[in-house]
């Protein structure tokens, strides 16, 4: 993908676009021959490179230090170092696929570091007070979502996000996100309805979902896929596919299943800013303001040390959750204390504090979500879509164990109760052939790989007969459509486990999504403790609670966060032009 544009300025990756280079002819800047050093923000924290100029000229460039995940970081170094050394510029240079976040870190880091080999010093940004129609706290998903809907309907708006980057765990989002009765669904042949949707949602959530929100978010489903299909936005949710809990196909996603939130991220931003939203990064909300007749009028904010204050008509909370706060999480439920997160690092539910002047309730706290399938070494999350596209899950005795397309309480409470509490994920190369985000992780290294069974399962240090076993039982039951074991779903058995290479990636639980947070009504009014809505205070993404119940579906967070945040600023709208 060739997006100089697309992709850094997406992402708002400080450093201008600026025509570099040293000694080349056509540029007129010359560089001053030492080692100097750039920083850029990942999605774990900073990524340090340095770069090293002789007679003017880039001879070296390495990265000194980053904190990123294994399939995130590896994969992008490599490429993108090579090309900076041999065009002496950033600007041609492609982020890589499956790794955009720590491409754009490095892309900024670099440019950072040759600004500084030109002399030139970055200008340091400052705010004063100000006001606007709508601010917004928190630039991911949902924020986004809200900050195009409202900026495009003509307000002014302001974005805080107290990251470097926007985005926050939508960027890690692999999925895609669910909806019903589609055009997509029709034009597939897939059979489907609000009706069945609403009953998987609520019982995924263990019936402790509030039926209202998961009728809005069920019957809003459809015209948000059609909002971000839309020129305004210009997603492609043109796959249709099926993961855990779900009766039929409805997660959209990129064709040949791509990532969704790196596909949805730029976008969401681009047009946000387009429509003139103004959003800021590196700038950390400490505070909601309330007026004297209790209502949200504005924030204060911290950026780089320096306090300034936003005044505002409404105010719309999309801050994320609190799975990255393990102290949090430890105490709405201790049974999750030492547990990994999939998390970024900024989901530290800082907003809970901030809503406790206004007496705002809160509910189902406690309910917090374990992904099934994580790699034990680095924390990546691997997609549901693997298993939904017909990968299996299988013991160290060699054996399956669970019903891979349960939903993911299910699955994940299955996987500790085997001996080591992992187990490893087992596809062949037909699965691999239908997903493009398995290639990420076999650049990553995560992927033992084999020409037969038996093979692969002496690599995994498993039983060899017992394992070829379990495979061909299984590929028993896909040519039957009947899982004699299990009662897997059928739309998950397309594929048979018989095509050369096998593969198996070993995963184990990690903390993924808080169900619980702020209650919200069906128009994403914060509610107080007397069931009262509070005057101009509005909230929608992670940061809420209710939606999921007990567990979360695969799909419907990117659903939640599209869903609520856009109905957040439509009532926001609706609330200021009283």
């Amino acid at each position: 993908m060739k997006n100089k544009t697309y992709s850094r300025y997406a992402f708002i990756f400080a450093c201008s676009i600026l025509a570099l280079f040293a000694s080349c002819s056509k540029n007129s800047v010359q560089l001053q021959d030492g080692t100097f050093t750039g920083t850029g923000e990942g999605r774990n924290g900073n990524i340090e490179v340095s770069i090293t100029v002789e007679n003017g000229r880039i001879t070296d460039a390495k990265v000194l230090n980053e904190m990123e995940t294994p399939d995130i970081g590896f994969p992008a170094e490599e490429p993108i170092l090579t090309q900076f050394i041999q065009d002496g510029s950033t600007k041609d240079i492609d982020v890589v696929s499956g790794a955009t976040l720590t491409s754009n870190a490095m892309l900024d880091a670099l440019d950072m570091a040759t600004d500084k080999a030109k002399g030139k010093e970055k200008t340091s940004q400052s705010y004063t007070d100000t006001s606007c129609d709508i601010v917004i706290i928190g630039a991911g998903g949902a924020g986004l979502v809200a900050a195009t809907e409202s900026a495009n309907k003509g307000a002014k708006v302001i974005v805080l996000e107290k990251m470097g980057i926007v985005g926050g765990n939508t960027n890690s989002s692999t999925g895609g996100i669910n909806a019903s009765y589609t055009k997509e669904q029709e034009r597939l042949g897939i059979k489907d309805s609000k009706e069945v949707f609403f009953e998987d949602t609520m019982k995924g959530g263990k019936y402790l979902n509030d039926p209202e929100l998961v009728h809005t978010l069920v019957d809003n489903s459809k015209a948000t896929v059609e909002w971000l299909e839309s020129d305004l936005i210009g997603a492609d949710l043109t796959d249709v596919g099926i993961f855990g809990g779900a009766t039929n196909k409805r997660i959209h996603r990129p064709q040949g299943g791509g990532a969704i939130g790196a596909h949805l991220v730029p976008l969401l931003y681009n047009a946000a800013v387009k429509q003139g939203a103004d959003i800021r990064l590196k700038n950390k909300v400490t505070d909601i303001l309330k007026a004297e007749d209790g209502s949200a009028c504005g924030v204060r904010v911290n950026y780089e040390g320096s306090e300034y204050t936003i005044k505002a008509k409404a105010v719309i909370i999309a801050s994320g959750g609190f799975g990255a706060n393990p102290e949090m999480v430890a105490k709405y439920n201790p049974e999750l204390k030492g547990f990994g997160t999939t998390n970024h690092k900024g989901a530290t539910g800082d907003a809970f504090k901030m809503v406790e002047k206004f007496d705002a309730s809160l509910t189902q706290m406690e309910q917090i979500q374990t992904h099934p399938t994580v790699v034990p070494s680095s924390g990546t999350m691997i997609t549901e879509a693997v298993r939904g596209n017909g990968a299996i899950l299988v013991s160290r005795s060699g054996k399956r164990f669970v019903d891979e397309m349960e939903t993911r309480d299910v699955v994940s409470k299955a996987v500790l109760e085997q001996p080591g509490a992992t187990a490893f994920l087992v596809f062949d190369q037909n699965v691999r052939n239908s997903l493009k985000a398995i290639e990420s992780y076999a650049k990553a290294g995560f992927m033992k790989q084999a020409e037969t069974p038996e093979l692969l399962a002496k690599q995994l240090g498993i039983d060899e007969k017992s394992f070829a076993q379990t495979l061909e039982r299984y590929n028993g039951f896909v040519a039957s459509k009947n899982d004699e074991d299990f009662a897997r779903n059928v739309n998950s058995m397309e594929r048979s486990l018989t095509a050369a290479p096998y593969y198996a990636i070993e995963i184990l639980p990690a903390i993924h999504h808080t169900m619980g947070g702020l209650k919200i009504n069906s128009k994403a009014e914060v509610q107080n403790k007397n069931g009262k809505s509070i005057p101009g205070l509005f909230a929608a993404g992670e940061v809420t609670g209710g939606v999921h119940g007990a567990n979360r579906l695969g799909g419907n967070a990117v659903a939640d966060i599209c869903v609520f945040g856009k109905i957040a600023a439509d009532s926001a709208l609706d609330y200021i032009s009283k």
